[in-house]
């Protein structure tokens, strides 16, 4: 295929600005779409008739309560635009169909009593997408998969390096999953990957400085946005704050010898005296909150070390937010305002002033939003291939 002419090149452009704005904001009248890109009111129809002939978009009347000058249609994601996420876990795989327009119509866990291997994940993806699209995906497009990986993964390639509570190690993923699917396949760091989501979308909207960590099975992750741009490092190893190791004040605050962050802030542990073997967040808050003493002490240590590693991480980054998701959410729920003190209290003083802390808001949909992003991005560069 020939390199695009100037005005080929500039359309494309301009697709790609529409279509990412009705994702971004969901649906829009095309007077606010002339509005916001500075096109003029044809170019903008021209080009909304395009994407919904590529079936990207649909128009749909204008909102009857305007009364005041001429209507403009209102223009939204078309619903059968979707990509698949996949989230692998020591415990479970949890596979959605998330839609450009960020609804979830599918999602299904999949509980495991063994650790799953690469192969099964692959296997377990094909199988479900194969009979979605017999069944409840049937009309839909299906633009492409992408995992979200408890571990190092590295950028170039979707090469996922050490996935160490999976005992994965330089499992070339994303090749596995594209052959079993015959689909377009991505791969990402399960915390990078939330991190984008609640940029985008939740907790961190327009915020251009945050750091994110995510507790999960597997333990904690992080993701940085920098000046509003995702940050993974020269590898796309960036974020791994569960493998810092926090000082401890209190040697009886110690559970793990000379453990990592993740070691001492655990989910496993909360669950232990929550009296649970497994249990999503909202079930595993509940049981906290009515466990007795020895629960509630748990919390305010893991609080204590957790408030540790924050406080470094506003030294050396000096976000004006961060986000917490999954277990690390049920913690901070239980006092913000407290937890934030804490931050600031063993943090630069300067660094720490304007400091927000924020519970993800995306909840448990963090992951498989942020996954669907990025299985989306070729999309949404250009609408037009």
């Amino acid at each position: 295929m020939s390199d695009p002419t100037p005005a080929e090149g500039v359309r494309q452009r301009n697709l790609a600005r529409l279509l990412r704005l009705v994702h971004l904001e969901g649906p829009l009248s095309r007077a606010a779409l002339t509005e916001s890109t500075g096109l003029n009111r044809s170019t903008v129809a021209d080009l909304v008739g395009e994407l919904a002939r590529q079936g990207l978009v649909d128009e749909r009347a204008p909102d009857p309560s305007r009364r005041v000058g001429r209507p403009s249609p209102v223009v939204a994601i078309a619903a059968d635009v979707v990509a698949i996420a996949v989230n692998p876990e020591v415990d479970a795989l949890e596979i959605a169909a998330v839609g450009l327009d960020r609804s979830i119509p599918l999602r299904e866990r999949i509980d495991l009593d063994h650790l799953i291997t690469p192969t099964e994940t692959a296997g377990l993806v094909a199988e479900r997408v194969a009979a979605w699209r017999e069944g409840p995906l049937a009309g839909a497009r299906v633009i492409a998969i992408a995992l979200a990986v408890p571990g190092l993964v590295r950028a170039a390639d979707g090469l996922v390096r050490n996935a160490p509570h999976l005992e994965w190690i330089d499992v070339p993923l994303r090749d596995l999953v594209a052959d079993a699917t015959g689909l377009p396949t991505v791969v990402g760091n399960d915390a990078s990957l939330g991190a984008l989501a609640e940029h985008l979308y939740g907790a961190a909207r327009g915020v251009d400085d945050v750091v994110y960590l995510n507790g999960g099975a597997s333990g904690i992750g992080g993701g940085l946005i920098v000046h509003g741009i995702p940050v993974g490092g020269a590898g796309g190893y960036a974020g791994e704050f569960g493998q810092n190791r926090p000082g401890i004040a209190a040697a009886s605050d110690r559970r793990a010898g000379d453990g990592v962050l993740e070691d001492e802030v655990s989910r496993a542990r909360l669950l232990a005296v929550a009296r649970l073997t497994a249990a999503d967040e909202p079930t595993l808050a509940a049981a906290l909150a009515g466990a007795g003493p020895s629960a509630d002490e748990e919390v305010d240590r893991q609080r204590r070390i957790l408030s540790t590693a924050l406080s470094n991480a506003v030294n050396v980054l000096n976000p004006s937010v961060i986000v917490l998701g999954g277990f690390l959410a049920t913690l901070a729920a239980v006092d913000v305002p407290g937890l934030a003190d804490l931050v600031r209290g063993q943090a630069m003083a300067a660094g720490g002033e304007d400091l927000d802390i924020r519970v993800a808001s995306l909840a448990e949909d963090r992951l498989l939003i942020g996954a669907a992003e990025v299985a989306f991005a070729d999309l949404l560069r250009d609408p037009s291939a």
